[in-house]
């Protein structure tokens, strides 16, 4: 497995802070190494936001992503702040609200991940698990079994079977 060094972004209140816990703690579900932050523009809500996520089955030396190789852009904000530092050969995947940039060096998918939140499971704020879904079938970074796992673990009561048509959704995307 290669390392992956990853940062998903959008705007605050999409859950991607959650989102990047619940990969790590679903590569570390799967026995691998596994490293999270995050940071926030100055509002919580509707400001920047990102969560790094760093997943190796080496030891982990450095705390921050040096050399993005997987970006998750879920608006055009995110996409023009860190599009820059994804490494030539790298992924990016955008919600189709986001306009596609002009880049031959890298792979890139542009998929609905808000509208599937929201027109075809009624719930936004599922977006962050339909994204966990459509970056795994991507990548296939975890085990099925383990992403499931963690997003169970994660999501509050009562939500258990949205977030798990949610996870599928996002599986659906990309096959």
């Amino acid at each position: 497995m290669k390392r992956w060094e990853m940062r998903l972004s959008g705007s605050g209140g999409q859950g991607l802070i959650t989102g990047g816990i619940i990969l790590a703690e679903a590569a570390i579900l799967d026995g691998k190494n596994a490293l999270q932050s995050q940071s926030y523009g100055p509002e919580a809500r509707g400001g920047a936001s990102k969560a790094e996520v760093i997943i190796s089955d080496s030891e982990i030396t450095f705390p921050k992503v040096e050399e993005c190789n997987f970006l998750l852009s879920l608006t055009q904000l995110s996409c023009d702040k860190y599009l820059k530092n994804l490494e030539p050969g790298g992924i990016l995947v955008i919600d189709t609200t986001v306009e596609m940039p002009e880049r031959e060096d890298i792979k890139i998918f542009r998929i609905p991940i808000l509208s599937t939140a929201e027109e075809k499971l009624g719930k936004p704020m599922v977006a962050n698990i339909v994204a966990l879904g459509a970056i795994n079938s991507i990548t296939g970074l975890v085990s099925e079994e383990a992403l499931e796992k963690a997003v169970l673990s994660r999501v509050p009561k009562g939500t258990e079977e949205l977030n798990k048509k949610a996870l599928v959704e996002g599986y659906n995307l990309v096959s």
